[in-house]
């Protein structure tokens, strides 16, 4: 039995985000010249990560690793305020802050409520670096939530004085879970006006559930450190179907396929659509047909910094 048809979600690939924060590194290798230092990988996809290394980009996980009046960009995910300090103390020529201005949006609000008295509950894993930056903005106020049964036992001085708030690439089905229990222990609890999942999560999250409807077995194509691409392959599984991560064609084991007639694929936010495609072309090489589903046009961009915005593109 043989492959008939792949369903390719829409929207997939590459965010207002993580187009902005490309962009930023492409400008400012154009301007300054390598190398160039990035804080944490500016994107989570292995293949833009080499990339650049291969441009002279380097990525490091310590200001201290940047040397003094090098170019440093800090990357979409987001910063503490501890991290501008190191960077400003350390009298760097160039610093560029390429963190999407959802994530900046969370940032504002952790500051907001802190200086409003209030005790932060940020629903997100922990050692993600967005929930690093994030909870770096007041982390003596700050308590960080993973899951239900954390929101089950977690503790605040004042109950009274609550405000719930969200990494931006998470489960929307997990976090509504989350913040339910949050809300039942909490019930003066704040949530923001608009809740902190990103457009792009939202919508590719969405596509997923309409593409898992139609096919037998689902390919995610992201990285594994990529958290959206994790939580597709998770919304998929959770609908029942068969679902994997891959990097790129590379990764499908021919065993996935057995008894399957109908693929749908998708891709994590920070992926390139070239890898996409290279992907329908291993199943198009075998003899399948290529069709879309999905309705959602995102026409969403952000602008690149201020301090490379005149770079040649």
């Amino acid at each position: 039995m043989a492959i008939e048809k792949i369903l390719l979600a829409k929207p997939r690939g590459f965010c207002a985000g993580v187009e902005m924060a490309i962009e930023t590194v492409e400008r400012a290798l154009d301007k300054h010249g390598a190398p160039l230092y990035v804080f944490h990988e500016i994107v989570h996809n292995q293949h833009v990560v080499h990339d650049f290394k291969r441009r002279g980009v380097v990525f490091v996980n310590s200001v201290d690793e940047v040397p003094a009046q090098a170019n440093v960009i800090f990357s979409a995910h987001g910063v503490s305020p501890a991290i501008w300090q190191q960077a400003k103390e350390k009298q760097l020529q160039w610093v560029i802050d390429a963190t999407c201005p959802l994530v900046e949006k969370v940032h504002r609000e952790v500051r907001k409520f802190v200086a409003q008295g209030y005790w932060i509950l940020l629903v997100g894993h922990r050692d993600h670096d967005e929930i690093v930056g994030t909870s770096g903005e007041a982390p003596e106020c700050t308590l960080v939530v993973e899951n239900v049964a954390e929101a089950a036992s977690v503790a605040v001085p004042d109950p009274e004085k609550v405000v719930v708030l969200t990494q931006t690439t998470l489960s929307v089905d997990d976090t509504r879970e989350i913040i339910e229990v949050l809300q039942q222990r909490f019930p003066r609890m704040v949530t923001p006006a608009k809740e902190d999942i990103c457009y792009a999560t939202q919508n590719r999250q969405d596509a997923v559930k309409q593409l898992a409807k139609e096919v037998q077995l689902v390919l995610v194509i992201g990285s594994k450190n990529s958290e959206n691409s994790n939580q597709l392959v998770k919304v998929a599984r959770s609908l029942g179907k068969a679902a994997h991560l891959i990097d790129d064609e590379r990764g499908i084991d021919p065993t996935w396929l057995v008894g399957v007639i109908r693929v749908g694929i998708t891709s994590g936010a920070s992926v390139p659509e070239q890898l996409v495609q290279g992907v329908v072309e291993f199943f198009k090489r075998r003899g399948a047909q290529v069709e879309q589903v999905g309705l959602v046009e995102e026409n969403i961009h952000f602008a690149v910094p201020t301090e490379i915005a005149s770079a040649a593109n």
